[in-house]
């Protein structure tokens, strides 16, 4: 299957994780997020997407279809979807259902992204569904039924309501073949998720994508995006300052420890253990961190090696006002007002 054309210009779009800063409550990192949503809408991105997390002290946005609502009523043009709603824990009817009503608050707006991850620990994965184990290997008649209950609307003798002449348009979301292969199956958009992994198994997980893709009736063509973690600033240093944050973060994830966001000074006083600049060097090699020119040569490198006419952008920053100064550069450097 052919790339998707990549003389287009480049449309960029948001993932926002609604994290938690320390020194500051939960939930005023919810709020912030349906701030972001309005700003990032007036700089002219293409989406604002919402991940759905649970039991975790640092991302905290546990119902995207609830910000969803919120965002719809305080916006106009934007795309708003999941990235994503985590099917297993719930009944695909029951999901329809949700995203029929945000489709009917914001007609022709609404993406509906699914993943089979728990999102979470088992232990929280099975307090969500009891049956999670099982669930997660239903996944693929999950998608089955939400497609069907989207867009017909009666299915299995069952009608999804409301009804509405608008259906959200289903993705699906991954970080492996499992993912590209089912949205190929199934004729869907594949959102491929780059920053989880650092690129690790893009490559493969696209071209799987493409080489399979089923064309649907809405979807003749493939349809995919990466989405990547990039921080811009007015120069590279007061860039890597603020990336900081997220590297204090990584490092201590892999010792088990997840905790809300630290200021860069705080970070940068205590600095890395040994062990710990294995990790920090790794992720600067490949990070998206920069001037906007620089973070922006890379988004389009990117871009141009997978055809791809968008990129979903991830930015975490200690001071809200660095993180909406990176979407406002990206903004002007790719053209976007």
């Amino acid at each position: 299957m052919p790339a998707e054309d990549s003389s287009a210009p480049l449309r960029l779009s948001v993932l926002d994780q609604s994290v938690s800063l320390a020194g500051s409550s939960e939930d005023t990192a919810i709020r912030d997020t349906l701030s972001l949503a309005q700003y990032c809408e007036s700089l002219g991105y293409h989406r604002f997407w919402l991940s759905e997390h649970h039991g975790l002290p640092t991302i905290v946005g546990t119902a995207p279809e609830i910000l969803m609502a919120a965002i719809a009523a305080r916006t106009e043009r934007i795309r708003i979807g999941s990235a994503g709603v985590m099917l297993p824990h719930y009944s695909a009817l029951k999901v329809a259902e949700q995203f029929r009503v945000l489709e009917a608050l914001a007609p022709g707006r609404i993406d509906l992204g699914v993943g089979r991850a728990p999102g979470s620990d088992m232990r929280t994965a099975q307090a969500l569904n009891p049956n999670a184990h099982a669930a997660a290997e239903l996944f693929p008649q999950q998608v089955r039924d939400l497609q069907a209950w989207t867009s017909l609307p009666r299915h299995l003798g069952i009608t999804a309501h409301p009804l509405s002449p608008h259906a959200p348009e289903i993705w699906v979301l991954g970080s492996s073949d499992y993912g590209a292969q089912l949205a190929a199956q199934f004729g869907l958009p594949y959102a491929f998720a780059y920053f989880f992994t650092d690129g690790q198994g893009a490559e493969q997980a696209m071209a799987l994508y493409r080489d399979n893709y089923q064309p649907s009736e809405r979807h003749p063509a493939p349809q995919a995006t990466l989405c990547v973690w990039a921080l811009a600033a007015d120069t590279q240093e007061e860039a890597l300052h603020h990336a900081l944050s997220r590297e204090r973060w990584r490092c201590d994830r892999q010792r088990g420890l997840f905790r809300p966001l630290q200021a860069p000074s705080e970070v940068a006083a205590r600095g890395f253990e040994p062990d710990e600049w294995a990790i920090v060097e790794s992720m600067r090699r490949k990070a998206f961190v920069g001037s906007a020119a620089q973070v922006a040569e890379k988004m389009r490198a990117l871009a141009a090696q997978y055809g791809l006419d968008e990129l979903v952008v991830n930015t975490w920053a200690y001071d809200p006002g660095v993180r909406r100064r990176s979407y406002a550069l990206l903004a002007s450097e790719f053209n976007l007002t």
